[in-house]
């Protein structure tokens, strides 16, 4: 129970089910104080009462589990680290593949529980395939595709039928004090926002060069490539415009040689993907392409796509161009289905 109204709904609704339920706050921070406030994360002290009094008012049992150090080590860490590799982190993607549904699923079976319930917008079928939320505004699939089959076969999303609209005006019935309660945005341990700041006190500065990728003239520099991202156009800071007079990207990340590439925006279009560590819950791994569509980042488009696998990679070959993909995000496959597109399987982009 993360201190917000989709958590503490879900613990009702486990509740309404028939379940034996306990409800469990995750101390992520190593000092709350540090992380955001004014409810915009999950992770701070105040979101932890929140989390408390919804219990109180389900009528369950209610903890807090300290799980700072793995949470630093598995997310934080993590994040800085592909970072600096020239790559672009999803940490709430990570979350759940090493905190919810690793360290705490362990611990609530070894504890005797049957399920980790969460608040995600996601559904899991009667045929236990993971599917969209029926609120596609706010679908959590993309994120929840790194679940492994055992996973989700301890795994429980009560919400994945209803709009976060019908969530809040339910908790608002139930007298949750959070029906109101606004959605956590941006990093949950970044307590000003401040991506760059976050990263430039971890790693230092690193002075480089920006490149154009057209006539290989350095146009600007920069104080550390991890400060950018594939598809970046604000905050260049650039010398020179560009011959052509328009505006310029990120195009690629070099630590090697610590240069930040930029071009004009058709040089971002991509059309075949490459992934590692790939987890497919859709079914049998395929031995031959699989038509389907694909999404790229959280809230990317979807695009049709021919999937295939070369031993412990996976190949996307994108039936048209997208823009500002990024090493380091998940490639998720889905098959559509009139019940709800199915969830396939997930890799981590490697370029």
């Amino acid at each position: 129970m993360s201190g917000g109204v989709d958590s503490a709904v879900a613990a009702a609704r486990a509740v309404a089910a028939g379940h034996d339920v306990t409800g469990v706050h995750l101390a992520l921070a190593r000092n709350p104080q540090t992380y955001r406030t004014g409810a915009r994360g999950c992770c701070t002290l105040e979101d932890s009462r929140d989390a408390r009094r919804a219990a109180d008012v389900i009528g369950i049992p209610f903890y807090v589990w300290d799980m700072a150090d793995r949470f630093h080590e598995d997310v934080v860490d993590d994040f800085v680290a592909e970072y600096a590799a020239g790559r672009t982190p999803n940490p709430c993607l990570r979350c759940n593949e090493k905190i919810k549904f690793a360290a705490v699923l362990d611990r609530a079976v070894a504890l005797g529980f049957d399920a980790v319930v969460t608040g995600h917008h996601a559904r899991l079928g009667a045929d236990g395939l993971l599917r969209r939320s029926v609120d596609i505004a706010k679908d959590q699939s993309y994120v929840l595709a790194v679940l492994t089959r055992e996973q989700l076969d301890r795994s429980i999303f009560p919400l994945g039928d209803s709009t976060k609209a019908q969530v809040r005006a339910e908790a608002a019935e139930r007298g949750l004090a959070v029906a109101d309660k606004p959605d956590s945005h941006d990093i949950c341990f970044i307590a000003d926002g401040d991506t760059r700041g976050f990263l430039a006190g971890r790693l230092g500065e690193a002075p480089g060069d920006v490149v154009d990728a057209t006539t290989g003239a350095v146009v600007g520099s920069h104080s550390g490539a991890y400060a950018y991202t594939v598809g970046q156009r604000r905050g260049l800071h650039l010398d020179r415009p560009a011959p052509d007079g328009r505006p310029r990207y990120v195009l690629s990340i070099t630590p090697k040689t610590n240069t930040v590439t930029v071009g004009p925006a058709e040089a971002l279009e991509v059309s075949d993907v490459h992934a590692v560590r790939p987890v497919w819950t859709g079914g049998a791994r395929p031995d031959a392409p699989v038509e389907c569509e694909v999404q790229l980042r959280a809230h990317g488009d979807v695009v049709p796509a021919t999937v295939a696998f070369d031993g412990d990679r996976l190949h996307a070959g994108l039936r048209r161009p997208v823009r500002g993909v990024a090493a380091g995000q998940a490639v998720v496959a889905y098959r559509p289905d009139p019940a709800g597109d199915v969830v396939l399987g997930s890799a981590t982009i490697t370029g």
